[in-house]
């Protein structure tokens, strides 16, 4: 598999940038939603102890991801599909960046304005702060929701096309030859 995209595929550093940033993101939808309805402060700091990390992780991913885009590779030309499907295809995909990087935004500022920081590295033994009394929290619980509402989009879209339209637009995105 070429590193690059060709006429007819995604390249090497598209598809494993696309998985592992999809593996990564559902990783951190489930361990954002456990780490708030935890009531246990170790088990809480725990799990955001990885949250966090994923989370910039993610960010660092999707930035690299964009300068892919735009500097070393181009996408192949788009499946025949109905004019609206297109154009939903290319919303789907705009909004997932826009709240991938929002949603990484209000984390980071989340971390800064409640000072834990040192404590998720275990660098404090204070306790975690209510991350609920802080700004940034609404809009980040926001975004994992439509995070969670524009992988459901994507995934059901992709899965049609692979299972229903059989026009191979999902092997496009994945490993290998064919």
């Amino acid at each position: 598999m070429p590193m690059k995209s060709t006429e007819t595929r995604y390249g090497a550093v598209a598809v494993t940038l696309h998985w592992v940033s999809a593996l990564l993101i559902l990783a951190l939808v489930v361990s954002g939603f456990r780490a708030d309805a935890l009531s246990d402060a170790s088990g809480k700091a725990a799990l955001l102890s990885l949250h966090v990390p994923l989370g910039v992780t993610v960010l660092v991913l999707t930035l690299l991801r964009l300068a892919w885009w735009a500097v070393a590779d181009r996408k192949p030309p788009g499946i025949a599909m109905p004019r609206w499907q297109d154009r939903a295809s290319r919303l789907v995909h705009l909004l997932f960046y826009v709240v991938i990087l929002g949603t990484a935004a209000s984390g980071v500022a989340m971390i800064a304005l409640s000072g834990a920081a040192p404590i998720l590295l275990g660098n404090s033994a204070a306790p975690l702060p209510n991350f609920h009394d802080f700004t940034p929290r609404a809009p980040h619980g926001v975004g994992a929701l439509a995070l969670i509402a524009l992988f459901v989009l994507h995934a059901g879209a992709a899965l049609y096309h692979h299972f229903v339209k059989r026009d191979g637009l999902l092997v496009r995105m994945w490993f290998g030859r064919t």
